[in-house]
C-alpha cells in the first residue's frame, strides 16, 4: 500500500489535521537592529499594524516598532512555538515571560484564556537578523479546554537529537519536539496536553538530511493523521513522485515512507497525531467546541481580560542586552 495520500503547496497558515488547528510559518530576513530591537531599515510602504506582504524578504507583523505579534488572547488551544533561527520576546496575563530563540520551543496551554505578546527583536545591530520560526496550533479536546493556563519552556540544549546515517553515510538528524523516535523521548509536553499521554501518538519532529541522503519513517499508531512539511531544500523523491520544497505531504501513517533527499540539504517538519474527534469551532484565537464556548469566552474576555495585562505596553519587549530567560508564573526565574 501507498504511504503518499497527497502532496499540495504549502500556503500560509499551512494546513493541518486533528488534532492540530493549524501551523504558522515565519521565514523572515530581518535587517541589522537599529539599538532599539526593530530593523534599521525604514518602514515607510508598509502596512504599519498589518504588515504580512514580505517587502524586502521581511514583515512588521502587527508590531509598529519591533516586529511581532502585540498582546492578544486565546481560548481552548495550546501553542508551540519553535523559533530555530532568531529570538522572540513573551510576555503574559499570567506574568509569565522569556526570551527566547536559536532552536528554543515554548509550550503554552491557553485553557480557559490568557493573553500573550510576541514580539521579534532584532538584537544584532551588526548584521542581518534571520527569523525562522513554526507556531504550531494543537487542540484540546472538551474536557481539557478550560484548564488552567501553562506557561513552559524547552531549552534547545535540552532537546533530544538523534544522529544517523543511511547506508551510503549522509547524515540525517531528527529534533523531537514531541514524542519519540529510537528508544528516545522527547521531553515531558504540557501536563493538560493532548501530547501528555503517549496512546495518542502526537509526534513534532524537525528532520534534516543531507544531500543525496535517504530516510525511512517508521509507522506511526493506527487512526494517527501525519503530515510532513518540506519547507526548505530544493527537491524530494518518494514512492516515485517528484516533491518541490514548499510542498504538504499526506501520508498514511501506519506504512512506512522512504524519503530521498536531491543535492542540496533539506528540513522538514512532522506533525502526526491521533484526532481528538470533536467538533471545533474558531473566532480567531478563541477555539471552543459549540458556538456557545466561543460566546462564553468573549464574555469571560470582556469581564476580567483574563487577569489583566501587567506589562507598560501592548508590545512589550525586554532589555536589548538581556539573554535568554524565561519567568515562570510561580515567580521563578531561568538564566541561561
Amino acid at each position: 500500500m501507498a504511504a503518499i495520500q497527497k502532496i499540495t503547496r504549502l500556503q500560509m497558515p499551512w494546513d493541518t489535521q486533528d488534532p492540530f488547528l493549524f501551523c504558522a510559518f515565519h521565514n523572515d530576513n530581518y535587517p541589522k537592529g537599529n539599538g532599539k530591537l526593530g530593523p534599521d531599515a525604514s518602514l515607510a510602504g508598509r502596512y504599519i499594524g498589518q504588515d504580512f506582504v514580505q517587502k524586502d524578504g521581511w514583515a512588521m507583523y502587527h508590531g509598529s516598532k519591533v516586529p511581532g505579534f502585540p498582546a492578544h488572547p486565546h481560548v481552548g488551544f495550546e501553542t508551540v512555538t519553535v523559533c530555530e533561527k532568531g529570538f522572540v520576546d513573551h510576555s503574559d496575563s499570567l506574568g509569565a515571560a522569556g526570551r527566547f530563540g536559536n532552536g528554543d520551543v515554548q509550550w503554552m496551554t491557553a485553557g480557559k484564556g490568557v493573553q500573550h505578546s510576541e514580539m521579534f527583536p532584532l538584537l544584532n545591530e551588526e548584521a542581518d537578523n534571520p527569523l525562522l520560526l513554526f507556531q504550531i496550533w494543537l487542540n484540546l479536546p472538551a474536557k481539557s479546554k478550560k484548564v488552567e493556563p501553562y506557561f513552559g519552556m524547552m531549552w534547545n540544549s535540552k532537546i533530544p537529537v538523534i544522529e544517523q546515517t543511511d547506508a551510503e553515510g549522509n547524515s540525517i538528524k531528527i529534533k523531537l519536539i514531541a514524542g519519540s523516535f529510537k528508544n528516545q523521548s522527547a521531553l515531558n509536553p504540557a501536563p493538560d496536553s493532548w501530547a501528555a499521554n503517549p496512546e495518542n501518538d502526537i509526534q513534532i519532529w524537525l528532520i534534516s538530511l543531507d544531500p543525496n541522503a535517504s530516510f525511512t519513517l517508521p509507522e506511526g499508531a493506527e487512526g494517527s493523521n501525519r503530515s510532513l512539511y518540506f519547507y526548505e531544500g530544493e527537491q524530494l523523491e518518494a514512492e516515485g513522485f517528484e516533491i518541490p520544497v514548499m510542498h504538504h505531504i499526506r501520508a498514511e501513517a501506519t506504512e512506512q515512507l522512504t524519503l530521498n533527499n536531491g543535492s542540496t540539504k533539506a528540513h522538514l517538519l512532522l506533525l502526526q497525531g491521533k484526532p481528538i474527534g470533536e467538533p471545533v469551532v474558531k473566532h480567531g484565537p478563541f477555539v471552543g467546541n459549540s458556538r456557545k464556548d466561543i460566546e462564553d469566552a468573549f464574555m469571560r474576555f470582556q469581564q476580567d481580560s483574563f487577569g489583566g495585562w501587567p506589562w507598560p505596553s501592548n508590545e512589550h519587549t525586554h532589555e536589548p542586552e538581556k539573554k535568554r530567560f524565561a519567568k515562570y508564573p510561580d515567580g521563578k526565574v531561568e538564566n541561561l
